[in-house]
């Protein structure tokens, strides 16, 4: 069966403040998750931020190519590789997409796109993965950000 697909529309709050949410959420299931940026830059960012967002905790995570990555509970890239934790869920954020190489999907529970809502590039981008995923016909589904700053499927 194929790897469901949610695109999360960021509309009320940025992805260093749902990113951290939602990964929560995948270890609370016993996920691990591999975060696809979509530069190398980005994932260093989002590396020291994982660290510090909240002063009451952290997410054990590394960055793919360093040592022991295949015990990273969360791993971070900005190259289209295949998981190097066996993660059940995969992230695309930052202009990063599934479209172009669906086996980046194959193994995996759930591949989740986070994109801005604010920012025109990457709306047209996710319209277009939209597109391109549906064609496939691949489970998709739209999740809308709400004003508490949870999730409301809309499609």
């Amino acid at each position: 069966m194929p790897a469901e697909i949610f695109f999360y529309h960021l509309q009320r709050q940025p992805l260093e403040v749902t990113l951290p949410r939602l990964l929560e959420k995948c270890m609370q299931k016993g996920w691990k998750a591999f975060v696809q940026t979509g530069s190398q830059e980005r994932a260093r960012t989002l590396d020291a931020h994982l660290w510090t967002y909240r002063d009451d905790s952290f997410l054990a995570h590394g960055l793919a190519g360093q040592a022991h990555e295949e015990m990273q509970p969360i791993l971070l890239s900005h190259q289209p590789i295949p998981s190097g934790n066996e993660a059940q869920v995969r992230f695309f954020v930052d202009g990063a997409l599934p479209d172009t190489d669906l086996s980046l999907l194959e193994g995996i529970e759930r591949g989740i796109l986070m994109f801005d809502g604010h920012n025109e590039a990457a709306l047209q981008a996710a319209r277009q993965c939209w597109k391109v995923l549906k064609e496939k016909e691949m489970p998709i589904t739209y999740w809308q950000q709400t004003s508490s700053g949870g999730w409301e499927k809309k499609a």
